[in-house]
């Protein structure tokens, strides 16, 4: 296994010198999932909540959010983006499925980038629909797939492990 690389060999905190890496395409892809009530589900699926379409607007915070990582986790660099997608599936009556797709071509990847997205996503979904189902969960926030750069590809295999 690798060293840590946001610590330097004293044990101090630092951000990555990424100056001497090769640019190379870069894409993450990561999920979120938001267990809920069926009848909570049938609401955002009708369009019947109050505050509006509830996967628009969750669409729209998850991308705003890839934008603000470097604001969140105090050791990312802020990154130029080329893209940034979110999708949602609803694989039974009570579960949403977000995954999240941000690519862009630089020094260091946007895993943090689809993992905020995925997470701010799912607690907008949360927040729009609280005042009908407070007992929402939201679970298995995971990188699934990374490509680029110099530690090459990861695929999460469903199984439980991971290939690379």
């Amino acid at each position: 296994m690798s060293k840590l690389t946001h610590f330097d060999d004293s044990g101090a905190s630092r951000m990555v010198d990424v100056g001497d890496k090769e640019i190379t395409q870069r894409v993450a892809v990561a999920e979120a999932v938001v267990s809920m009530q069926p009848a909570t589900l049938e609401l955002i699926r009708g369009g019947g909540m109050d505050k509006g379409n509830v996967f628009e607007v969750a669409r729209l915070a998850g991308i705003g959010a890839t934008k603000r990582t470097s604001e969140l986790i105090p050791l990312c660099h802020l990154l130029p983006l080329d893209s940034a997608q979110l999708d949602f599936s609803c694989p039974d009556e009570r579960t949403v499925r977000i995954e999240a797709r941000v690519s862009n071509r630089g020094r260091t990847g946007v895993e943090m980038e689809a993992l905020v997205a995925a997470s701010v996503a799912a607690l907008t979904i949360y927040d729009m629909c609280k005042a009908v189902d407070r007992g929402m969960e939201i679970g298995r926030v995971r990188l699934l797939e990374k490509s680029g750069g110099r530690s090459g590809h990861f695929l999460r295999d469903d199984t439980g492990g991971t290939e690379g």
